[in-house]
């Protein structure tokens, strides 16, 4: 009865009669406990050894007997030497491969420390297609890439698309989609002069490449073109992010090799419910850029700006606004000399202003003005700048009183505000986009792994072995049966806890329970 028992509650029995006819039973159950021991140390050693399988072991050894060299030239692939190579028999590596739709390539790039080694491919690959789709708002939802794979021992070519987190493996070789860039995006822009009326200049631009300016000795240098952005455009405050829409990211770079980088919006972006034509300039890459806002007439163009701030230079209009200014002025006596006194001040003012901006009039001021009444002279020359401005500008767009509106007076106002700024801008010319010819390239990563199976196995193995070592106990029971009556009961564990104190106790109860009842 009583090894029916054990053996019904998972124990492994043995019995034992002794010579004073004493009985002994010695039982044991979760005798799999110990196989989580031998599968947790197996599986380290297996996940190491997967682990040694994907390292970069071959190459290290091959580059400390000098069979090998990293290569940091910025050098076409097809010139790198035979020692920077990595044959398409390497057992393993993780490398890089950029291509623009309709690009082909069989080698790939891996990065090591500061330079790189290419690593040859068994087979080509070539991009026929690249997609991104978008959210409402304009960021990325997801991207994927129509690859053509060409392998010499296949008689035809296939077809596969990947897609983030959904790669394609052949020959041993996963291919991962990783990211994506600008493929070299042709450029039409215009430059438009800021600080005269001369004619805009058109240049053919491409991404990656540069266009050199003679007559100024500089040179552009296109860096990045985006095709949206999505941006909020309410500091501090909540409001869905919008896309404004194409970007351009270059550098001009002068003959003494300083460069200062822009990033400039295609089109005009709402800001404080007026739009903008927005265009940044930093001189370091650790600097934010700091932006030039230009805005944008009632057509949403920037060529109402381009005409009035040639309107200030103009010292015909000039003089025009001044005279009408002085005969109207309440305060000016009508004595001649004193207007024509009145006059002059409003054109040397206005071309002070022209000149250098805001602050050319505060030196102007520091130098003529004493110190307390510079305050009083500060509002004074800003107040009669508004009102010249607003004169010239309705002079020059031939406009009346009545069609003078709140928004073309905040026209001007902008408009002053970025003539001032353009002194502070880099360049003498208006970086404007007019179209663009959209390439898009694919970022791919091509990983070759054989220890990868060998580390998910060690991992399995490791899982398997500390749930077993956690959740499958050893229990040993002794029980010994006297002749001259008396039952002695031992029971342990490896492991000491509540259930350990429970089980005892049922046993011991249900063991009592059958030998009373024999």
């Amino acid at each position: 009865m009583i090894l029916s028992y054990l053996k019904k509650a998972k124990f492994k029995t043995r019995e034992k009669v002794k010579g004073n006819k004493d009985i002994l039973i010695v039982a044991k159950k979760g005798r799999y406990q110990s196989l989580g021991y031998i599968l947790t140390h197996v599986g380290v050693v297996v996940i190491s050894l997967g682990g040694l399988l994907d390292g970069n072991l071959i190459f290290k050894t091959q580059e400390m007997l000098g069979y090998k060299k990293i290569e940091t030239l910025d050098i076409p692939a097809s010139k790198v030497p035979e020692v920077s190579r990595l044959s398409s028999d390497n057992a393993s590596f993780r490398a890089n491969m950029t291509l623009v739709e309709g690009g082909s390539d069989n080698v790939a790039f891996v990065r090591m420390k500061d330079g790189y080694l290419v690593q040859d491919l068994p087979f080509k690959i070539t991009l026929k297609d690249f997609r991104i789709n978008h959210y409402s708002t304009g960021m990325p939802k997801s991207f994927e890439s129509d690859l053509v794979i060409s392998d010499p021992e296949q008689s035809q070519d296939f077809t596969k698309t990947i897609s983030v987190n959904h790669p394609f493996t052949y020959k041993g070789i996963a291919i991962y989609q990783s990211d994506f860039q600008d493929g070299g995006t042709k450029l039409n822009v215009k430059l438009r002069s800021l600080f005269n009326s001369n004619k805009s200049q058109k240049i053919d631009a491409e991404i990656f490449k540069k266009v050199k300016l003679e007559e100024d000795q500089v040179t552009y240098e296109f860096n990045d073109f985006k095709k949206f952005n999505v941006l909020n455009l309410k500091e501090g405050k909540k409001e869905k992010a919008r896309n404004v829409g194409p970007s351009v990211t270059y550098k001009i770079r002068n003959n003494s090799g300083q460069a200062r980088e822009y990033l400039t919006y295609q089109y005009a972006m709402p800001i404080e419910g007026r739009l903008f034509f927005v265009s940044g300039m930093r001189e370091t890459p650790q600097e934010e850029f700091k932006y030039l806002k230009i805005p944008a007439d009632t057509n949403g163009s920037i060529e109402e700006f381009m005409i009035f701030k040639d309107a200030l230079k103009n010292q015909t209009m000039l003089e025009t606004v001044a005279n009408k200014i002085s005969n109207q002025s309440a305060g000016t006596p009508k004595n001649s000399e004193i207007k024509e006194s009145f006059k002059n001040s409003i054109i040397k003012l206005m071309t002070l202003f022209a000149e250098g901006g805001f602050s050319n009039i505060a030196e102007n001021i520091d130098k003529n003005i004493k110190a307390e009444e510079r305050e009083k002279a500060v509002q004074t020359y800003l107040k009669i700048i508004d009102v010249a401005s607003v004169e010239l500008y309705k002079n020059r767009f031939n406009l009346k009183d009545e069609n003078l509106n709140k928004s073309r007076t905040l026209f001007v106002q902008d408009a002053l505000n970025a003539y001032n700024d353009m002194f502070f801008y880099g360049t003498p010319y208006y970086f404007e986009l007019i179209s663009y010819e959209h390439k898009e390239a694919s970022g791919l990563q091509l990983t070759k792994s054989p220890g990868q199976f060998w580390v998910y196995l060690g991992s399995l193995g490791l899982v398997l072995g500390i749930f077993s070592m956690i959740y499958l106990h050893e229990r040993k029971l002794w029980l010994l049966i006297k002749a001259k009556g008396g039952v002695i009961l031992a029971y342990s564990s490896n492991r000491k806890n509540i259930d350990f104190e429970k089980d005892y106790k049922l046993i011991s109860q249900d063991i009592k329970k059958i030998i009373k009842d024999r």
